[in-house]
């Protein structure tokens, strides 16, 4: 199968800038999978779509501002987002570094009066530093240093007064678990009302943790996807949420996972008769059409990017044809696409 299969045509103008006024006031377009079947609602209606007994399964990792700005001995301007700690340690850390000339191992980066950064070696693409705070609180300091991880095509000039509203709103009501450089983007469309309208109707809600990287924005460098690899994802599954899936399945409900993050962490420790085990590490599943599915029965997720891992998954769920049937009519339509735009439920 190759990654052109996965193509389609978006109009610049349809790719999200910034998140509607409301979190759950985007339009929602539900697909049949086994049909092909389009409708078009408001997400404000979820609650309505899902039956008591069913069970929603989201993310709750939460996005650290990872971008930092800082300068070299020098005075050069460097760029630096942050990866993932090494050895769950909060003052070492791959990360990426943009700048003139790439900074050499012992080069000291600062950032402000309260935070520095030393480069350790280089491996590839990727750095290793060490941070240092004069407070003595790494990750404090990130906090008020650091930036929003928007993706690429979220456009941001300097002093945009849109990037203060971005700390909040490119945050789900989940985020509990600091750790993700990029938001489990279907979790950004609810809201609270949203959350006690599911309560009243009955549907039962679970949580997991898997904290996003930098890879679900990096693009597939091979033309077969079968040869591509997926950059591996920390997760961690809870017992409690292994327990709701297999109260949710004696039950007879259905599984929706909110979120491709979600339905990957699932699949991953998924087990015979639609079970799952708890546990934490490291998932690098690769989900395209032929996949077989064992454990989620629909998932929320938003519009993803042409020939895009996130696509193939989706794909996978629904049908090829099927999914970019429902994308061509979400350009007609007028949707908006990807982070901060619509959603849709496939069920």
């Amino acid at each position: 199968m190759k990654r052109s299969d996965f193509d389609f045509d978006l109009p610049a103008e349809q790719i999200a800038q910034e998140p509607l006024p409301r979190r759950d006031a985007s339009r929602l377009m539900l697909l049949d999978r086994r049909s092909g079947a389009i409708d078009h609602r408001r997400f404000e209606e979820l609650p309505g779509l899902l039956a008591p007994g069913d069970l929603l399964v989201s993310n709750d990792t939460r996005v650290i501002p990872a971008r930092l700005e800082g300068r070299k001995p020098s005075g050069g301007k460097v760029d630096l987002l942050l990866l993932e700690p090494i050895g769950g340690e909060a003052d070492c850390w791959d990360a990426r570094v943009r700048a003139s000339h790439a900074p050499k191992p012992g080069t000291v980066i600062e950032i402000d009066d309260d935070l520095e950064i030393e480069v350790l070696g280089r491996e590839g693409e990727t750095f290793r530093l060490r941070l240092r705070s004069v407070s003595g609180d790494v990750a404090a300091a990130i906090e008020r240093c650091g930036e929003m991880p928007l993706p690429p095509y979220i456009k941001r000039a300097s002093g945009d007064h849109r990037s203060a509203a971005d700390r909040e709103r490119y945050q789900t009501i989940f985020s509990r678990n600091p750790g993700a450089v990029a938001a489990p983007t279907a979790g950004l469309h609810f809201s609270e009302e949203i959350l006690a309208a599911l309560g009243e109707r009955g549907v039962e809600t679970a949580r997991l943790s898997l904290h996003v990287g930098p890879g679900t924005f990096s693009p597939m460098r091979v033309e077969r996807i079968e040869e591509h690899r997926m950059h591996a994802e920390r997760y961690a599954l809870p017992e409690e949420a292994a327990e709701a899936i297999a109260a949710c399945r004696r039950r007879g409900g259905r599984v929706i996972a909110v979120g491709t993050t979600v339905v990957r962490t699932l699949e991953h420790r998924g087990r015979d008769g639609g079970r799952v085990e708890p546990g934490e590490g490291s998932c690098d599943l690769f989900i395209y059409p032929g996949y077989e599915f064992g454990v989620i029965d629909g998932m929320i997720t938003n519009f993803h990017l042409p020939q895009s891992t996130l696509l193939m998954l989706v794909s996978a769920f629904a049908g090829r044809e099927r999914v970019l049937a429902a994308y061509a009519e979400a350009v007609r339509s007028g949707y908006r696409f990807f982070s901060y735009g619509d959603a849709m439920m496939v069920r």
